[in-house]
């Protein structure tokens, strides 16, 4: 009988919080692209993303 060590929860808790920043992180900076409205007022703001 095979058996194998399953990941700890936190451990995976850490990942999919990483994988779902990424993915969101990315969306934004998708969405920023090719929305006019949010490129038009770049010139004078500075848009950061922060995840704490």
């Amino acid at each position: 009988m095979k058996t194998y060590k399953k990941p700890a929860a936190s451990k995976l808790l850490i990942r999919f919080d990483n994988e779902l920043k990424e993915i969101l992180s990315n969306d934004l900076k998708s969405f920023m692209e090719r929305n006019q409205f949010f490129s038009s007022n770049k010139q004078g703001t500075t848009h950061t993303l922060s995840v704490a």
